[in-house]
């Protein structure tokens, strides 16, 4: 329906007396647009040249318009050049129609028109445990992934783990000095001997500063390909994926089988990949030698930091590493765009990143992006793995099954859909950038706008159309007309609902907010609620219209959380 209404505006703005930018098209009453923000340093032939006149002339030729006539009931100028447009009747009530019969496909559309894109998410390191910290990137990036797909984007999911670099060089000194290979592997959680085996390295070297340059030894010999040095290295990821499997199981998170079978690709394999960028960046010039002999990239005047390339030493850094990844996405995918889901104090770090892309001649402004997520926070420091203050994600997803459960949830399947799911709700709910203070109630909020209102909310409509089937009534209603059929507010409401899921679902891809999707979510689960509290459904004499009404909402809740990775039961 916006299409029309674009195509329509388009054609009368584009007129020599108008002569206008197509002004963007919103959602006030059914449809609206503003004219007066089109007319900045524009000029028109109409009298008077006020943004009310020239608003005033495109009605009038909006209403000669054929397409329009079909399907608009009315169009309003309101004040100083706003336009607003509302269906008619017959439109609305035929849209149910519409949703039912695309089924799960209703939200999606053409809008990528099969470019492709690369979403990087989640990303943790090996030999670290999944935290409350990985949660954001790990569901908002998968949303984001979702949201394009919908939208008719080519997608690959890419979980481009923390597999290599100086830190393995601390775990490898603190197993071979403190800790027990066999013991480790003996232990039902692996990841958890190796994380206090980390912690114990840095309580160390802050009073022994003389480890760090054994750890970085470890991992020059761990580069140089030494036998010992690798062997546990490869146990230490093994015994990582013991742990990431079970959680992205729970969180229904997977990745592309392109990448690794579904397990990534890791930093380690680029590591014979990375002569080429370095000796790429030489021949074009941007490598430059620092003060104590690293090899970096310096910015023109001094747009960004350098970006360290090289270490003194000759080992390679997050940039070298991620230059090589970047390289090889682009050769052997062609991505019109790469995206990175990385929390937001890595902004800096991206921006170099993209700037050495562009001036490798990669990709052009636009083609690579970061989501940068707020952090999660507790109340007085931030959150440190080397510190030993971090959450486990797997508690925290038991803490919230167990209270999903002690809400009522019945069986432990539907305990953990509800907990989980009001996990994901109560954190892509909001904006993606916001930092968020560690809250045990706030992030397993379980009542107003949480998952399972909308869980309970889209229940509650299978509920209504499975004792309407049972019942079985007869009703002639489908005899009826949709012209002649009179609609309440609550019903209009939600009528006029549906017609904007696949625009929000558009919206929420194009600016990276799975947000959005969840204010409509929320908004139209009121709005069925409002509606289900006051008027009858089953045994109403407007049954059949109440009914697609109810199946419509279903659908879209279901279609809508789906993309969200929040699961729908049937009851509750």
């Amino acid at each position: 329906m916006k299409d029309e209404i674009i195509k329509a505006i388009q054609k009368v703005t584009s007129e020599k007396e108008i002569n206008l930018e197509v002004p963007e098209v919103e959602f006030h009453g059914d449809y609206a647009t503003n004219v007066a923000m089109n007319l900045k340093g524009k000029s028109s032939k109409i009298k008077g040249d006020s943004s009310r006149q020239i608003a005033d002339e495109i009605v009038k030729k909006l209403n000669n318009d054929s397409v329009l006539k079909k399907v608009i009931e009315k169009i309003e100028v309101a004040g100083p050049g706003f336009i607003n447009f509302w269906l008619k009747n017959k439109v609305l009530i035929d849209f149910p129609k519409i949703i039912l019969k695309e089924k799960g496909k209703y939200g999606s559309s053409k809008a990528g028109l099969k470019k492709t894109v690369i979403v990087e998410y989640s990303s943790p390191n090996i030999a670290k445990p999944l935290t409350i910290g990985h949660l954001r990137s790990t569901i908002i990036g998968d949303a984001i992934a979702n949201l394009f797909q919908a939208t008719g984007w080519k997608v690959y999911r890419d979980n481009h783990l923390g597999d290599w670099g100086t830190q393995f060089g601390k775990q490898i000194y603190a197993i071979k000095t403190w800790g027990d290979e066999k013991n480790i592997e003996k232990s039902k959680n692996p990841v958890r001997e190796l994380v206090s085996l980390y912690v114990k390295f840095h309580e160390e070297a802050e009073k022994d500063p003389s480890l760090n340059d054994k750890a970085r030894e470890w991992f020059k010999k761990l580069e140089d390909g030494d036998e010992e040095t690798r062997r546990i290295w490869e146990n230490c990821v093994a015994w990582s994926w013991v742990a990431f499997d079970e959680i992205y199981g729970r969180l229904g998170i997977k990745f592309s089988k392109e990448f690794n079978n579904g397990k990534g690709l890791g930093e380690a394999f680029f590591e014979d990949k990375m002569d080429e960028i370095i000796n790429e960046l030489k021949s074009k010039k941007l490598l430059k030698e620092g003060k104590e002999g690293a090899k970096l990239v310096f910015f023109e005047k001094d747009k960004y930091p350098p970006a360290m390339i090289l270490k003194k030493d000759g080992t390679t850094l997050y940039h070298t590493r991620d230059l090589a990844t970047d390289k090889y996405r682009r050769d052997q995918y062609d991505p019109y765009l790469i995206i990175n889901e990385v929390g937001s104090e890595q902004t800096l770090y991206f921006q170099q990143l993209f700037e050495m892309e562009k001036l490798l001649g990669w990709f052009k402004e636009g083609q690579r992006v970061h989501v940068g997520h707020g952090l999660f926070r507790f109340k007085d420091k931030k959150m440190s793995t080397r510190k030993g203050g971090i959450i486990w994600l797997e508690d925290v997803l038991n803490e919230a099954v167990k209270k999903a459960k002690e809400l009522g949830s019945g069986s432990d399947k539907l305990a953990e859909t509800v907990g989980i799911g009001a996990l994901k709700w109560n954190d892509l709910k909001r904006d993606p950038k916001t930092n968020i203070v560690f809250d045990w109630e706030e992030i397993l909020k379980m009542q107003g706008n949480s998952g399972p209102y909308l869980q309970y909310t889209f229940a509650r409509t299978q509920s209504v159309l499975r004792k309407a089937k049972s019942k079985k009534p007869k009703t002639k209603s489908s005899e009826i007309r949709s012209s002649k059929i009179e609609v309440n507010d609550e019903e209009a409401s939600l009528l006029r609902s549906f017609i904007h899921f696949p625009e929000v679902v558009e919206e929420a891809a194009k600016k990276y907010a799975p947000n959005l999707l969840c204010n409509y979510l929320y908004d139209l689960a009121q709005k069925y609620n409002a509606f289900y509290n006051k008027h009858r459904v089953i045994g109403s004499a407007n049954l059949e219209l109440r009914l697609k009404l109810t199946a419509a909402t279903g659908k879209i809740l279901k279609n809508g959380l789906t993309l969200l990775g929040i699961d729908t039961p049937e009851k509750m």
